[in-house]
């Protein structure tokens, strides 16, 4: 059974980090991309970053979204079969719902490209 869990969430205070993690289960990150996703109140769902292996063993972020850029970093740890997503320097706009999914197809910053999504996990910035 294909699950994705995220944790990591929480309320802290802009220019504070957190790290998000998306555990997945019932496949290998060997052959799918994971893409973070967030939606805050009353805005529209915004892809910010995908991670694949396009050889099979080495992880390459495939884009950032340029709200997160620079800020952001994803990556995958192979023994926990899990995807991480560090921010730093957090902002009030940082402020939504981050979701992972699986990319089906491709890494991209459309959800049609995924096809099985995490609970969502709530990222609050707020002094």
């Amino acid at each position: 059974q294909v699950q994705l869990v995220e944790s990591g969430g929480g309320l802290v205070q802009p220019g504070d980090s957190l790290r998000l993690s998306c555990a997945a289960s019932g496949f290998t990150l060997d052959y799918y991309g994971i893409g973070w996703f967030r939606q805050a109140p009353g805005k529209e769902r915004e892809g910010i970053s995908c991670i694949s292996k396009r050889d099979g063993s080495t992880y390459y972020a495939e884009y950032y979204a340029d709200s997160v850029k620079g800020r952001f970093t994803i990556s995958g740890d192979n023994a926990r079969n899990t995807v991480y997503l560090q921010m730093k320097s957090l902002k009030p706009e940082d402020t939504a719902v981050y979701y992972c999914a699986r990319a089906f197809s491709r890494c991209s910053g459309y959800g049609s490209d995924y096809d099985y999504w995490g609970q969502g996990n709530q990222v609050t910035v707020s002094s």
